[in-house]
């Protein structure tokens, strides 16, 4: 069984499915055994097309296709809306059983949210699920990817904070779209000085890599989660 390390987003739009990616990618070139899962994915008509498929293409994963993802959905809305839309809401059984059947096959697994930390997954009169949920039920500890630009600051620090006050491990930060501004370099200094966190990498706009060593990388999943 395999350790895993859940990609968060301090919300949509902020290259979390493109860093993870690029995770990935880094990762396989280095030698790790590494798969990916997602639970939910809206705004698609395939695998193939959505951000799971984008992942397994950039990082050139072996990884059969539908073990990539649990639940597929066509409306680009939030997870909770569109399946009530589609009348397929999520089952956190099913998140447990399929994740578990990336972990058997892969040494490293990189499980990627949906959308910002407060995302719900499904919301009706039988069961609320929200992202937190599939953090705790999985046993996994976080990543959180930003934009470096304006607004880095606050998204992150209250990203933290939300994970800190559900006791959610956080195991740093990964700046996306960053162009060595003064404004985006204090950006990075503030987010450590505030919340405790390290910056992992820094990624330039439309990189091909991840400027990050292996030893890091390897850190990031330094616990065996039953």
């Amino acid at each position: 069984m395999g350790y895993g390390l859940f990609i968060t987003g301090t919300g949509t739009d902020v290259g979390k499915t493109y860093v993870t990616a690029l995770l990935a990618k880094a990762m396989k070139a280095y030698g790790f055994h590494v798969g990916y899962y997602k639970a939910a994915l809206s705004g698609a008509d395939s695998i193939k097309e959505s951000d799971a498929g984008y992942v397994k293409a950039v990082a050139y994963l072996d990884q059969e296709e539908n073990s990539l993802l649990s639940y597929l959905y066509q409306h680009a809305v939030s997870p909770h809306l569109a399946a009530k839309w589609e009348g397929n809401p999520m089952e956190l059984a099913k998140v447990r059983h399929d994740y578990g059947g990336v972990r058997e096959k892969y040494d490293y697994v990189l499980v990627e949210g949906s959308g910002g930390i407060v995302c719900p997954l499904r919301y009706d009169d039988k069961t609320h699920l929200f992202l937190e949920d599939i953090i705790v039920a999985l046993k996994l500890d976080t990543l959180i990817v930003a934009d470096a630009g304006l607004g880095a600051i606050n998204a992150v620090t209250l990203t933290a904070e939300y994970l800190k006050s559900r006791d959610l491990g956080c195991r740093g930060v990964i700046l996306n779209r960053f162009t060595e501004t003064a404004m985006e370099k204090d950006n990075a200094a503030m987010i450590t000085a505030i919340t405790g966190l390290p910056i992992l990498a820094l990624v330039p706009p439309n990189a091909d890599d991840l400027a990050i060593d292996k030893d890091t990388l390897r850190s990031l999943f330094k616990e065996k989660r039953p």
